[in-house]
């Protein structure tokens, strides 16, 4: 039998309205968070509201869906900050991604991107 290795990373939940650190020109306030069935396994994705803070960026304020992936474990650990946090294995597959991004868009359509974890 051939085993192989699942690269997973930890999902810290974050406390939600509260702003998270977001890239160089704003931040992230997360609004909720929401797990959706695909192919017999669960996706997690977060949803919050992106506030641009740099004059470059020209977007303001917009709503940024966030996937860390497929829950492998969930609220089984605790992040280095002390927040509970998930298990979950990022989704690699390109296929997939495109089908988990029509369901999410269809399911909320306000917004404005949707952004894929990468396998760590």
């Amino acid at each position: 039998m051939v085993k192989t290795s699942v690269k997973t990373r930890l999902y810290p939940h974050p406390e939600q309205g509260k702003d998270e650190f977001f890239g160089i020109a704003g931040r992230f306030i997360p609004q909720q968070e929401t797990v959706l069935e695909y192919k017999g396994r669960k996706v997690l994705y977060a949803i919050g509201q992106v506030r641009m803070e740099s004059s470059c960026c020209n977007l303001g304020d917009s709503v940024l869906t966030v996937v860390p992936g497929y829950i492998v474990g969930w609220k089984n650990k605790v992040s280095d900050d002390g927040l509970t946090a998930s298990e979950v294995e990022p989704v690699q597959d390109e296929k997939a991604k495109e089908e988990i991004t029509k369901i999410i868009q269809a399911r909320e359509p306000d917004i404005f991107a949707i952004q894929f974890w990468e396998a760590g």
